[in-house]
């Protein structure tokens, strides 16, 4: 992506910000400063801005289980604060931010204040380059001080509690604030698609989206049409049988990591048993072949019964389905790598 540009601003040095990163935490930082500028804040106090980083990271850490790396202390903060805080890993961005802008646990203080080792003197870098010889404690104090007088241009001047915005990049800030972000979402993406390289849709979660998608399609125009020709089908988790009308249409591998609803990963459960499912993951010996099974004679129904259902096209995204139906070892093969890679990530089987 490119900024936009300007006559009067050294743009070149914000987009610079990014080129070398090892961490999350300029992004973090920079999505920070945008929000507190929309909201009229131009003297922003450093806690602010730490738990401002840390909001904005929640979701990803928490409900998707994206790793940020081994270098990365947002993700090892988040899991600490969650620990001691009363915040649920779901949250609303919002909430989460003003409970650690307001919090007194001192341990929760200590991991927000700790981002101030580096994050916010390092990301003016590109406006005050290391000189020869300059060790880096040096030059710290060189970026607070020669900031304060706005040398070079800088975003902000840099203050031992806070920071001010540069007054000059007030309106540029502002009126640019979507691409902006666009900018920090993009490169952040790309940042954790190489750390996560087998993970999919890393984009899609990093904001968390104001409502999931229903899947009253996914009941309605398949599995009401399954259970209207077998009547009922047992459920491959409890046994129950599950009649039209009385099932939940369940997530096979966690919705929290493959961030998709299409049919070839959800089946009809037990209403009860799906909610205390959450995202666990299944166990593959257990549950494979009856989930195998279910959606081959799944497929098979809706296929003859409603052959231009556009649901059916969901197979054809991972499968090539041959003579009208669904493979076995090829299922497998799909199946078995993305709960391997869950598990890696941090998601937990079902018990």
């Amino acid at each position: 992506m490119i900024l936009p540009e300007s006559k009067e601003l050294p743009v070149n040095l914000l987009a610079a910000c990014f080129n070398k990163t090892s961490a999350t935490y300029k992004f973090y930082w920079l999505l920070s400063i945008l929000q507190a500028v929309e909201n009229g804040t131009l003297i922003v106090t450093k806690r602010e801005l730490f738990s401002r980083m840390i909001s904005n990271s929640w979701f990803t850490v928490n409900y998707f289980n994206v790793s940020f790396g081994k270098q990365d202390l947002i993700q090892d903060a988040i899991r600490s604060i969650n620990s001691f805080e009363s915040i649920t890993i779901d949250e609303k961005r919002e909430i989460v931010f003003q409970k650690l802008l307001t919090t007194k646990n001192s341990e929760t203080e200590r991991l927000l204040w700790h981002f101030n080792k580096n994050v916010p003197h390092w990301f003016l870098s590109p406006w005050f380059p290391k000189k020869e010889n300059e060790t880096d404690s040096i030059r710290e104090k060189r970026i607070y001080s020669d900031s304060q007088r706005f040398e070079s241009k800088s975003l902000y001047a840099l203050y031992q509690d806070y920071i001010e915005i540069n007054p000059y990049w007030v309106n540029y800030l502002i009126s640019n604030a979507r691409v902006l972000k666009d900018f920090c979402f993009w490169n952040l993406a790309l940042f954790l698609q190489s750390k996560n390289p087998n993970v999919p849709d890393i984009p899609n979660k990093l904001i968390k989206p104001a409502t999931r998608n229903g899947l009253n399609k996914q009941r309605t125009q398949f599995w009401d049409v399954v259970l209207d020709e077998l009547g009922s089908v047992n459920c491959i988790y409890t046994g129950e049988k599950l009649i039209k009308g009385n099932y939940a249409v369940e997530h096979f591998i966690p919705y929290s990591f493959v961030s998709h609803d299409l049919i070839w990963n959800l089946i009809p459960a037990n209403k009860s048993f799906n909610s205390s499912k959450s995202n666990k993951l299944p166990i593959l010996d257990k549950y494979f072949e009856p989930f195998y099974e279910l959606q081959k004679k799944a497929y098979e129904i809706v296929r003859r019964r409603t052959p231009k259902n556009k649901l059916l096209e969901d197979y054809l995204t991972v499968l090539q389905i041959e003579e009208d139906s669904i493979n076995h070892d090829k299922f497998k093969e799909i199946i078995q790598p993305l709960v391997s890679i869950a598990s890696n990530n941090g998601f937990e089987f079902m018990k």
